[in-house]
């Protein structure tokens, strides 16, 4: 099945794509858009560009566990994504993505305006890839 991944930002949006197999998450694009009609109909041309078959949206948890405005906001993105789409929208717990996104472009000495741009597809990868691996692990038990 083609997995799609969203994080959600202010004022840029990551997404990710698997392919058919779900072995691994690859980061697809950065949509720049602030409005959240004009970026939830970017979103379902992309899905459908993709042909993503499920979508899987990044939940900004606290840090205790605890759901804020962000939170919120991506429950409601996603649920007017699925209505516009017509594709399912889960949620997956995007607790210290975006710190692993920072860590692996030091890694590889991603600095300045490229690292500003790619950020967010990065954790929208690292979104869809613990999304697999979770699922994954539950078709094994």
């Amino acid at each position: 099945m083609i997995i799609m991944s969203v994080d959600l930002g202010k004022a840029r949006t990551g997404i990710a794509v698997c392919d058919k197999t779900e072995f691994l998450a690859s980061p697809y694009k950065v949509i720049f858009e602030k409005s959240p009609q004009k970026l939830s109909e970017k979103v379902a041309e992309t899905a459908k560009e993709t042909k993503a078959e499920l979508i899987v949206v990044g939940l900004p948890k606290n840090m205790d566990g605890t759901e804020g405005e962000s939170a919120i906001n991506a429950r409601v993105f996603a649920q007017n994504l699925t209505e516009i789409t017509g594709i399912k929208t889960v949620m997956q717990d995007e607790r210290g993505t975006t710190i692993t996104a920072h860590s692996f472009l030091n890694s590889t000495n991603t600095r300045g305006k490229k690292r500003k741009n790619v950020v967010d597809e990065v954790a929208a990868t690292i979104i869809l890839q613990d999304y697999l691996d979770k699922r994954h692990n539950q078709s094994n038990q």
